[in-house]
């Protein structure tokens, strides 16, 4: 990744999780000066969220558990995650395919464990649906690699319609495997800045209304 690519080409979304959305929502809004918007509820996930733009074909979701599907979530992994967190942080990424079929396949070629794909679905404020399919990793180091997301046609894209006045100047891994994360990006087209560290972390920067801030 060169100095004037310092996002990756195919970063959809990235995630902030939280262990309250609106807490989320003004944790964020207090940073970048723009209030996500609320997109709904993820049903059976015990989640939902909350999104704001990031420029063409980019956004950031805040995800945190659903109160309305709170005695029908335990021991939804994700959602007893968000619970947990003290402070909104960076836990996860997705990148877009154009064929998910495709890309599935090529992981495979290239001996990459991935869970089966499957559909996904959210009903807007609107009352119209989202669509998509997608799968993850088996292993992705603790969400330093995404998880990909093909987006039905028939969908607008949520970056499309979420609230503006940010963009994302700078994404970056750290983590102590950075040559075994090397080796997987490639084989998945994912052209992503990796920097040694002790311990993983996703790190973005943000340019909002308010300036420059860090997200990790």
């Amino acid at each position: 990744m060169t100095m004037h690519n310092l996002v990756p080409s195919n970063l959809d979304h990235i995630l902030l999780g939280a262990g309250d959305l609106d807490h989320g929502i003004a944790w964020l809004q207090e940073r970048s000066g723009v209030r996500a918007i609320f997109g709904g509820a993820h049903p059976g996930r015990g989640t939902r969220n909350a999104l704001l733009s990031l420029g063409p074909r980019r956004y950031l979701e805040i995800i945190a558990p659903d109160p309305e599907q709170a005695n029908t979530s335990s021991g939804n992994v994700l959602a007893d995650r968000l619970r947990a967190l003290q402070e909104p942080r960076l836990i996860n990424w997705a990148a877009h395919a154009k064929d998910l079929a495709a890309l599935a396949q090529q992981a495979a070629a290239g001996g990459i464990a991935i869970e089966n794909p499957r559909d996904g679905s959210r009903v807007r404020p609107d009352g119209s649906t989202l669509r998509w399919k997608s799968f993850a990793l088996k292993n992705d180091f603790d969400g330093l690699l995404p998880f990909f997301i093909e987006w039905d046609r028939s969908s607008i894209h949520p970056s499309q319609d979420a609230p503006s006045g940010c963009a994302l100047q700078h994404f970056f891994l750290e983590s102590a495997a950075t040559e075994e994360l090397h080796s997987v990006a490639v084989k998945l087209e994912l052209e992503v800045e990796l920097k040694p560290a002790k311990t993983h972390a996703l790190h973005a920067r943000i340019i909002g209304k308010r300036g420059a801030f860090e997200l990790a």
